[in-house]
């Protein structure tokens, strides 16, 4: 096994893993699907683009939710904007944290 495929496997450290994990939330919940595309592209994973499309999913239903709702919205359409609103920033958030501090064996390593 090389010593680049370890290091692509490598757990980065707290400040990278911060600095993407913030990423939706400055821009609160615009760029959610950022994070989890940079896991998938970086992983290689099924699960990653998994996660990665779902948060894809998730930010452009709440564009399309934000767009076609009206400005006072109650009840149903106001429920959905703020779920959508949380996964797409929180969710985001918390998915790049988990993943990347979980560190994965890669298949020529033993646990």
């Amino acid at each position: 096994m090389s010593a680049a495929h370890v290091m692509k496997r490598a757990v980065p450290g707290l400040l990278p893993r911060m600095l993407l994990a913030a990423v939706p939330m400055v821009s609160l919940g615009m760029l959610g699907a950022v994070p989890s595309l940079v896991i998938a592209f970086r992983q290689r994973t099924r699960a990653d683009w998994l996660g990665a499309a779902f948060f894809t999913a998730v930010t452009v239903g709440w564009v399309l939710q934000a767009v076609l709702t009206p400005e006072d919205t109650h009840g149903w359409q106001f429920a959905s904007d703020v779920l959508l609103l949380s996964l797409s920033t929180f969710g985001a958030a918390l998915h790049c944290l988990y993943v990347l501090s979980v560190r994965r064996p890669s298949a020529g390593e033993s646990r």
